[in-house]
């Protein structure tokens, strides 16, 4: 029976539940399992070593602590920007989530959580930092 290591390619249904018990993320409403390999950055190290030596088949859930999952909210990732750098297809209102080009070319996405006169406080941490979550996984496939 395979066993899943460092670098198995893993085809898997997994679901992120909050504390609160609602569901954050989940491959089974979508109905498509999620496949990835370990170590390709698709999740954290922590969400991996949760999977390693997981047999196929397997079923588990594991809590993790919110620095063991998203991390804690960084103050630092959160910035002011001027409203006139936002338009039509991005308006600048509370609760959007608009993409950002980061220093190396990738989007980042920022939620934007106020707008004040001609400023605009966009919080660039993960929207899910500062909470414990449950990782419920069912393996359906390890190739070595």
């Amino acid at each position: 029976m395979s066993v899943i290591k460092d670098n198995s390619e893993v085809l898997m249904h997994f679901a992120i539940k909050l504390e609160d018990g609602s569901v954050a993320e989940s491959t089974y409403a979508m109905g498509k399992p999620a496949l990835f390999r370990m170590g390709d950055g698709s999740l954290t190290d922590n969400f991996e070593k949760c999977l390693l030596g997981l047999n196929e088949g397997a079923k588990d859930s594991f809590e993790l602590a919110p620095e063991d999952a998203f991390g804690m909210p960084n103050p630092d990732n959160i910035h002011h920007i001027e409203l006139a750098k936002f338009g039509a297809d991005a308006p600048a209102e509370v609760g959007n989530i608009i993409a950002f080009a980061g220093p190396d070319g990738h989007d980042i996405p920022g939620i934007i959580t106020a707008v004040v006169g001609d400023s605009v406080t966009v919080d660039f941490n993960h929207p899910l930092a500062g909470q414990a979550v449950t990782f419920e996984v069912e393996v359906v496939s390890i190739e070595s």
